[in-house]
Order: structure tokens, then C-alpha cells, then sequence
């Protein structure tokens, strides 16, 4: 029998601030790169990505997420060899590779990784939730992490294995992990952070010790960057300098200013007012994840909606104090903001997911 879908139960206020983020993102994109001819495709590019992340995030959304759990150990085998043959190919090739290029089109598999890593781990937990106050279910779960943690950071790519992490415990603690437990990932994280360094790529190492030790007559060095991103932020004043008018963006002193520093041009053309109203609307974002996490049919809905929530506040969180000069400069995205096809498609799909966490929150009707 056919059964009809209930689209009261899909988030509509969700679907309306994801629209809302990436129309602003990609005015933002189209003043950032204004006047230069090399970049001025990128913003209708970003809206051919957020046509195809939406008709994907619709599918999705219609697709009922019971589906995925027994296809999810399908998808991290595929996405673990993807990366181990991007790794062995790019090494290969070019030194060292994040992408697959397909025409145009460059495709990076650590985004999808994420959304992997959500699916795999929202199965195994629900499954063994009664379970997770003994210690070697914790170590499964973060074997499966773990599994696609070495191969990002290998690439290297050190923010996304991060980020990859981040979401793994924060559905362990969702799933009802014991906090003396989360304190001891914690300091074993602390101390593992230390003792890899050593083991960083250069820039890596730079990047780290150049927040940590800045060389403040190097300002056209290693430290340029975020320099710029400051003084773009402090002009910026509390209404900015004027959409399209701002000289640090228009003039190009802020560098990367479509990607890892567009909050910086948000601060400065449109101030502190619409630096905040994007705080704002990415945080209702999460919230409405959260929300359907609070209302899902089951753990396993409920758990996917947190992971998805986990990334979005964690990208958010980064890029903002990388902006700030509060942590060291990383390539985490300002999510439905920051130009990149990989980024706005993976994430829109995970959107998709949470509204089918929302649409089947309970059985569908005859």
C-alpha cells in the first residue's frame, strides 16, 4: 500500500535559512572577487553548486533515513578507498592531492567523509547505546573514526581530521557517553595534539607557531592574512563600509577573501550588525537541527541530526575565531557561505538527511 508522506512534519524553517545563507553567500562571493576577471565566474559556479546540493538535499529529505543504516558500511568502504587512492595517486602525481578533478569540477572526498562518519556512527551507536558504558565498545566506535581519521590526515588535511573527531564525540556524548570517559578522550586528545607535532607538515607547524609566536614586524609574511582579516574586521565599524564598497576587499589587501576570510569581508562591508545577523542565522540553523534531534522517531534519526548540527556549530565556531585571530588559520568553511562546490554540496546534504529525520519522525500514514 502506498503511504502518503507527511510534509507537515518537514522543517520548513530549516529549508528557508539554509535559502537565506546561501543567496547572502553568494552576494558576499560576488563582492569579494569584484573586478577580478580570473574569479568572476565564481558566484554563478556557486549557485550551479547549491542547484545540484539542493536537488540532492531534496532526495534525500524524501528518502527515509532507515534506508541508509544498512548501506552505511557500503559507503565508508567507498569513501575509505577513495582517499587511500587519492593519497597513493596524488603522492604519485602531483606530491600530495585533495581532490578528484573531474573536468571543472574538483571533487574532495573528506567533505563526504563527514557525512559518512555521521551515518556509520549514528548506526553503531544506537545499536549499542546500552553498551557504551564499557570501555571497548567506546574503542570500536572510535576505530571506525579513527579509520578515516588517518587517511585525511594523511593528505594532510589536519581541520578536517579534526572536525571529523569533534563529531564523532559529540554523538558519543548525545549517545549517553560517561563524562569521566569524555574527560579522558579529552586529555589523551591534549596530549596527543602535543606529541604529534613534530609529525606536522610545514605549513602546519607554521601556522601554529606563528599564532603562538607572531612576528609582528613580519607583516607582509607568514602572519599577512590574518592582519588583513583584523583590520577588515575593526573598519568595519557597527553598520560597515557599504556592500561592494569596502576598500580592504575592493582594493584586494585581504587575501582568500571568497573562502577562508569571508567573514572578514562580511565585518567589513556590512559592520557589526551583519557580522551578528550571520552569527544569528547560522546558530537558528543549528538550532533547528538540535530540534529535530529532540524529536526524531528514534536514536538513530536523533543521532544523525546531532552530527549534522556538531559539524555545522564546529565549521561555524573555527572559522569565525580563525577570522579573529583566536586560533590558528585553518581551511574550515563559514557553512552555505564559503565559496566551494565539495563544501555547500556535502553540507546541503546533510541538511537533507536532517529533514528526513524531521518528515519521518513518525510512521507515514496510509
Amino acid at each position: 500500500m502506498q503511504r502518503r508522506i507527511a510534509w507537515e512534519n518537514f522543517d520548513y524553517w530549516l529549508l528557508g535559512l539554509v535559502a537565506t545563507l546561501i543567496i547572502f553567500g553568494t552576494a558576499m562571493i560576488r563582492s569579494a572577487v569584484a573586478g577580478n576577471e580570473v574569479l568572476a565566474d565564481l558566484p554563478s559556479r556557486q549557485l550551479i553548486f547549491a542547484a545540484a546540493g539542493g536537488l540532492l538535499m531534496l532526495g534525500l529529505a524524501l528518502m527515509d533515513y532507515h534506508h541508509w543504516q544498512p548501506l552505511s558500511k557500503y559507503l565508508y568502504g567507498g569513501v575509505i578507498l577513495s582517499l587511500v587512492a587519492l593519497k597513493l595517486v596524488g603522492t604519485a602525481l602531483f606530491g600530495s592531492a585533495r581532490w578528484y578533478t573531474v573536468g571543472p569540477i574538483k571533487v574532495q572526498p573528506s567533505e563526504f567523509a563527514k557525512i559518512v562518519l555521521i551515518l556509520v556512527q549514528a548506526g553503531f551507536l544506537a545499536r549499542y547505546q546500552d553498551r557504551l558504558h564499557q570501555m571497548r565498545w567506546v574503542l570500536l566506535s572510535a576505530a571506525l573514526t579513527g579509520g578515516l581519521v588517518v587517511w585525511v590526515l594523511l593528505q594532510p588535511d589536519l581541520s578536517t581530521s579534526v572536525t571529523l573527531v569533534v563529531i564523532w564525540l559529540a554523538m558519543l556524548w548525545a549517545a549517553g557517553l560517561r563524562w569521566k570517559h569524555i574527560a579522558l578522550f579529552a586529555g589523551l586528545g591534549a596530549v596527543g595534539g602535543v606529541a604529534g607535532f613534530p609529525f606536522l607538515a610545514d605549513y602546519q607547524k607554521a601556522r601554529i607557531l606563528n599564532f603562538l609566536f607572531p612576528d609582528e614586524t613580519a607583516r607582509h609574511g607568514a602572519i599577512y592574512n590574518v592582519l588583513q582579516a583584523l583590520i577588515s574586521i575593526g573598519s568595519g565599524g557597527l553598520f560597515g563600509q557599504g556592500y561592494g564598497q569596502g576598500p580592504q576587499v575592493q582594493y584586494r589587501f585581504l587575501k582568500v577573501r571568497h573562502t577562508d576570510f569571508i567573514f572578514a569581508v562580511i565585518a567589513h562591508e556590512l559592520g557589526f550588525v551583519g557580522a551578528t545577523l550571520t552569527i544569528v542565522l547560522l546558530s537558528l540553523v543549528i538550532w533547528r537541527c538540535l530540534r529535530v534531534a529532540q524529536h526524531a522517531y528514534d536514536t538513530y534519526g536523533a543521532l544523525i541530526a546531532t552530527g549534522v548540527a556538531a559539524m555545522l556549530g564546529f565549521h561555524m565556531t573555527v572559522n569565525i575565531a580563525m577570522n579573529l585571530n583566536l586560533i590558528p588559520v585553518t581551511g574550515l568553511p563559514l557553512p552555505f557561505i564559503t565559496y566551494g562546490g565539495s563544501t555547500l554540496v556535502s553540507t546541503l546534504m546533510a541538511i537533507g538527511l536532517v529533514e528526513s529525520v524531521a518528515l519521518y519522525r513518525r510512521p507515514l500514514e496510509p
